[in-house]
């Protein structure tokens, strides 16, 4: 069996922008396994969680996971990362879509894996929406 770091590592790769791969991403959560997007507080599960990394892939096409340092802790995994790309598509957001804006984010962001027998039990998702509204020019 893959350990945990390169279980983690695998699912950010196939994530990118340039190589998206929605049937692997959402295959490494287990069946009860979640997505959690702190700052929305959105709690996602099964193919909605491929579904939103997807809307996100449109709005940037060449979103980029920048990883800084990742921290094991038997079962847990701690990411520190910069979420980068490129406004090129619609970005829903609660006020509605935003057209592309040509500018570029980079959103500092700690994820934190639980996983399970290999399999992913929750990803919680801590970023800087603030930071990337700013970016996009829509202010804090």
């Amino acid at each position: 069996m893959r350990d945990n770091e390169t279980i983690i590592r695998e699912l950010y790769a196939v994530a990118e922008g340039n190589q998206l791969d929605m049937e692997t991403f959402v295959s490494a959560f287990s069946d009860h396994g979640s997505m959690t997007d702190i700052p929305a507080g959105a709690t996602l599960r099964g193919t909605a969680i491929g579904d939103y990394i997807g809307a996100l892939t449109t709005a940037f096409p060449d979103i980029h996971r920048e990883l800084f340092r990742l921290y094991v802790a038997g079962d847990v995994v701690v990411v520190e990362l910069a979420i980068r790309g490129t406004h090129r598509g619609a970005l829903s957001l609660p006020s509605g879509a935003l057209a592309p804006t040509g500018r570029t984010i980079d959103v500092p962001c700690c994820d934190v894996f639980h996983l399970e027998n290999g399999k992913i039990a929750s990803f919680h998702c801590y970023n800087a929406a603030s930071v990337m509204r700013q970016q996009l020019g829509l202010g804090g």
